[in-house]
């Protein structure tokens, strides 16, 4: 019986295509928005968070000043010194290293050629904390490190700019005036979401640019990473601690630094990108209710066009039930093919989307079953009252019916 009903419908809806057409186009955009958005907000909250995790395995960022204040304004504080760094790694437990950092922004030339870029002063552990390795050449030796030698890591965007495809690695390039022999070139990390380059910048000694280009022993932040497995919330603690015992900072007294948790950061940012989505997929769903009383309407219609059919099918011994069924069945299968269709538009969208945006695209095949399982309960729901007006219509008056 289900068959031969099926079938009935399927003639039903192909003798009106034009109006079977517009009646599951609501359907299909619901689908299709609730797909789309879905799957490029999972895509913008896995670049998010990739990125994020690019500047640094369990990275924990210390400035000076109470970082950003009301109105974009920044509360000033006393420099970092080396020492203070110095004290986090040997007093602070679970950490992989602890990277002092002070940085310039200056004109690196060679030749011709000339760039405007991100000095950074600091040590090997620099590029341990940001998991950086090096594309060619070699980092600072322990002599380098301590005597300030005029040595320079390059990084991807700055070698591009002054060398282009040449290998650096031994060439003699001009920080302003100071000359810096290039000993390697860094791995190419990319553009975050953020919008900054990470690769135009040079790393230098930090002992280099504090004598040779700053003119002081002034530390400008404190990059630290912390062993895999160690809690982030309590090496932070403790870093926070220790630097208020360092800089004499009384109880009751706001921090005159600030502590960045990168995992916080990752947290944050993904929490806010699914909520985005979450909302997004509910104007989707809007969408799909609206086709639904685009469903009831139709039917609605069709019950009222087929009064003498129904009429006819009563009279000669049709059960109620069996004229239900009819019609609720012709409900689902609108309601299913446009949700299928909204399925196709809908993922080939995302794909678009997510390429546009330049966001990986991740099917999330739970959330096209669901799109689609809820597209045949729409037609359910709302195929159900005029498939039960159409079960009681009493045949005599049906066959009366003009």
């Amino acid at each position: 019986m289900v068959w031969s009903v099926l079938l009935l419908a399927l003639r039903e809806i192909r003798r009106n295509v034009l109006r079977s057409s517009l009646t599951i186009l609501g359907i299909v955009i619901g689908v299709a928005a609730v797909i789309t958005m879905v799957t490029i907000g999972g895509g913008a909250t896995a670049k998010v968070t990739a990125d994020v995790a690019s500047l640094g395995s369990n990275l924990i960022e210390v400035m000076p000043g109470q970082g950003p204040r009301p109105g974009g304004a920044r509360e000033s504080a006393a420099m970092f010194k080396i020492e203070d760094a110095e004290a986090i790694a040997r007093e602070v437990s679970g950490l992989l290293a602890v990277a002092p950092v002070a940085t310039q922004t200056m004109q690196a030339i060679s030749g011709s050629a000339n760039w405007s870029t991100t000095v950074t002063g600091s040590t090997n552990a620099y590029l341990q904390t940001r998991n950086w390795p090096l594309a060619g050449g070699r980092q600072f030796t322990d002599g380098d490190l301590r005597a300030g030698s005029a040595q320079c890591i390059l990084g991807a965007t700055v070698r591009r700019e002054l060398f282009g495809g040449q290998d650096p690695v031994g060439a003699t390039i001009r920080l302003q005036k100071l000359s810096c022999q290039v000993i390697g070139v860094l791995a190419k990390k990319g553009q975050t979401s953020f919008g900054m380059d990470q690769d135009d910048m040079i790393l230098v000694p930090l002992r280099m640019l504090q004598r040779r280009i700053a003119g002081n022993t002034d530390v400008g932040a404190i990059s630290v990473s912390a062993r895999d497995g160690v809690s982030t919330e309590k090496v932070q603690r403790d870093i926070e601690r220790l630097l208020r015992e360092r800089r004499r900072i009384t109880p009751g007294k706001d921090d005159d630094f600030h502590v960045r948790n990168m995992q916080q950061l990752v947290s944050t940012l993904a929490g806010t990108t699914r909520v985005l989505t979450a909302l997004l997929g509910a104007v989707g769903t809007v969408s799909l209710l609206v086709g639904g009383i685009g469903i009831m309407n139709i039917m609605l219609v069709s019950v009222t066009e087929r009064t003498r059919e129904i009429g006819i099918r009563l009279a000669i011994g049709a059960l109620e039930r069996e004229v239900l069924m009819q019609f609720l069945v012709e409900a689902v299968v609108l309601s299913s093919f446009g949700g299928l269709v909204g399925i196709g538009l809908g993922l080939a969208a995302a794909a678009a989307g997510a390429t546009a945006l330049e966001v990986p695209f991740i099917l999330n095949l739970r959330i096209v079953a669901l799109a689609f399982v809820f597209s045949a309960a729409v037609g359910v729901v709302f195929g159900f009252f005029p498939a039960r007006q159409a079960a009681r219509l009493d045949p005599i008056e049906a066959l009366r019916h003009e």
